[in-house]
């Protein structure tokens, strides 16, 4: 595990940038695992600017994203895939179909599960995986339980994720109360794995998952046995 503290949100956010833009130029093909959240918005924009300029090349690069709302479809400005489109696909030269959310509106949460994790194999797993980390320790909607899960599943979400997300609806109620995340077994099977952290609230559960024991109670600690993970913490907002 390598453990990068910095000062800003923006050391952060082009920190991890330079990691994701080295891995799309040693491999042109990569496969990227991306996260929502407002932690990573600061990460796309690093990569856009980027992109932009020349400097980094989206056109061969496939995109799967850790989660979704259940019951939100890409058309609401509440989900995952509008988040992606708005803060980075729409901004890049990706192309729209090599990038994958999973369906939170599927006939079939199961099949759209199982078809999600074949995805991730047909890819021959992921090359980098972007991750955020909850107050909880939930890393994608993976909370806190009794065991780990390893495929993607439909999951309740917690009320301290949903509290959590509430600033994000115009009130608590319009927060979706399930989703579907990629499990751990997709996680961990990434080749790299990157999590990043922002403000000082953060610090005690980041202290709790790469420095004290493993256990499902709080998810992110699994991360500790993975071969390739780095961490960059922002100490400030």
């Amino acid at each position: 595990m390598k453990f990068i503290t910095v000062d800003t949100y923006k050391e952060m956010s082009r920190k991890a940038a330079n990691l994701i833009a080295a891995q799309m130029t040693v491999k042109p093909t990569s496969v990227l695992g991306l996260a929502t959240g407002s932690t990573p918005i600061g990460i796309y924009e690093e990569l856009v600017e980027r992109c932009k300029n020349g400097d980094i090349d989206f056109s061969a690069i496939r995109s799967i994203n850790l989660d979704e709302y259940v019951g939100l479809d890409g058309e609401s400005d509440q989900s995952y895939r509008y988040f992606m489109n708005y803060h980075l696909f729409s901004k890049v030269n990706i192309n729209i179909a090599d990038t994958y959310v999973p369906n939170g509106k599927a006939a079939d949460i199961e099949a759209e599960c199982k078809a999600y994790d074949a995805r991730i194999e047909e890819f021959g797993g992921i090359d980098l995986q972007l991750l955020g980390i909850g107050l909880d320790g939930h890393i994608g909607f993976n909370e806190p339980d009794t065991c780990f899960t390893g495929e993607t599943h439909l999951v309740d979400l917690h009320p301290s994720t949903i509290e959590a997300n509430a600033r994000f609806f115009a009130s608590k109620d319009e927060v979706p109360t399930k989703a579907v995340t990629m499990g751990m077994r997709g996680i961990m099977q990434a080749k790299k794995v990157l999590l990043v952290a922002n403000g000082p609230k953060k610090k005690e559960i980041l202290e709790k998952a790469f420095f004290g024991p493993i256990t499902p109670e709080v998810p992110a600690s699994i991360l500790q046995l993975h071969p390739d993970l780095t961490v960059i913490f922002s100490q400030y907002e």
